[in-house]
């Protein structure tokens, strides 16, 4: 009987695994990437290092520009990266492709971890908290969300891959 009762729990331990481990593992490198490490300070050389390999010439404000440009940007996409992956885990493989309750809880647990990340550079020595981070993080995560729930984008995705596919 223990056999049947574990045999029964397999699949469902497997799906939260499945669904919920990339969302803790975006957890956990988020919130690595809120520390000190990757403050401006620490990452400005690199980012620097790639634009002056493109741009030789380039003025110290166009340098600074483009290194606010590149972390802003990076907040925008990581975010979205979360949204999408909540949104799969609380969808878990159901066969209706897109519904609001998903995209709002995924939205509410977004916005939380931007604030909470927020809240946590506040402790960090070199970095500081934003709201207008949080904002702009929040945004990419509704981006997500509204792109992904674009019906025009669904059908045409799925008739290029009925295409490629040769079932069309």
């Amino acid at each position: 009987m223990a056999e049947s009762i574990n045999a029964a729990r397999t699949p469902t331990a497997i799906r939260i695994l499945w669904y919920w481990f990339p969302v803790a593992m975006m957890f956990a490198v988020m919130y690595y990437l809120s520390t000190d490490v990757f403050s401006a300070d620490n990452t400005r050389s690199v980012i620097d290092k790639i634009f002056l390999w493109f741009s030789p010439h380039a003025s110290k404000h166009t340098i600074a520009t483009f290194n606010y440009v590149v972390r802003k940007s990076a907040h925008f996409t990581e975010y979205a990266i979360l949204g999408a992956l909540l949104f799969r885990a609380f969808r878990a493989g159901d066969a209706v492709r897109w519904r609001f309750r998903w995209a709002l809880y995924s939205f509410v647990f977004s916005v939380s971890w931007a604030l909470l990340d927020e809240l946590h550079q506040t402790f960090t020595r070199t970095r500081g908290g934003s709201i207008w981070d949080s904002l702009l993080d929040s945004s990419g995560a509704r981006f997500m969300f509204a792109w992904d729930a674009d019906p025009a984008r669904v059908d045409a995705l799925a008739r290029d891959i009925r295409e490629v596919s040769g079932a069309g």
